[in-house]
């Protein structure tokens, strides 16, 4: 390869890189400002008692500490669609709404929020896999 085209393709590099430099700075406080507009949403809210039977069921074995019907009952949500406030890993736990008729898990959920699981600080009700959620009011 001759120098003329080497010092080209080095030139090449580095405008590349300043580019991707310079769209990364412009475009990265927006994205953040977007995630914290979905976590200061306010989220709806549903009384315990008018969630569906198996909500029911659900919530007091939470409460009980188990057990539960499902392996990944209790597991860690990692609150990626940012619609819940926002807290570090491992604060949010996911939990199964048994859905009738249904061969798998469904999409039905409660997701209890709090660093003690037996005694959460807050849970909500999705009955869309995560699109949207409800806190739930005793």
């Amino acid at each position: 390869m001759c120098e003329a085209t080497a010092a080209w393709m080095d030139k090449c590099r580095r405008s590349a890189f300043a580019f991707f430099l310079g769209v990364t700075c412009l475009a990265g406080p927006t994205m953040v400002r977007a995630r914290e507009v979905l976590a200061d949403t306010p989220v709806a809210s549903v009384a315990l008692a008018q969630l569906p039977p198996q909500a029911h069921e659900t919530y007091a074995l939470i409460r009980r500490g188990g057990p539960f019907p499902f392996d990944k009952d209790g597991a860690v949500f990692g609150n990626r669609e940012r619609l819940l406030p926002v807290f570090k890993r491992g604060y949010y736990r996911e939990y199964t709404v048994k859905t009738p008729r249904s061969r798998d898990r469904g999409a039905r959920r409660i997701i209890c929020g709090g660093w003690r699981p037996v005694s959460p600080e807050v849970c909500y009700y999705t009955g869309n896999h995560y699109a949207s959620f409800s806190q739930i009011i005793e």
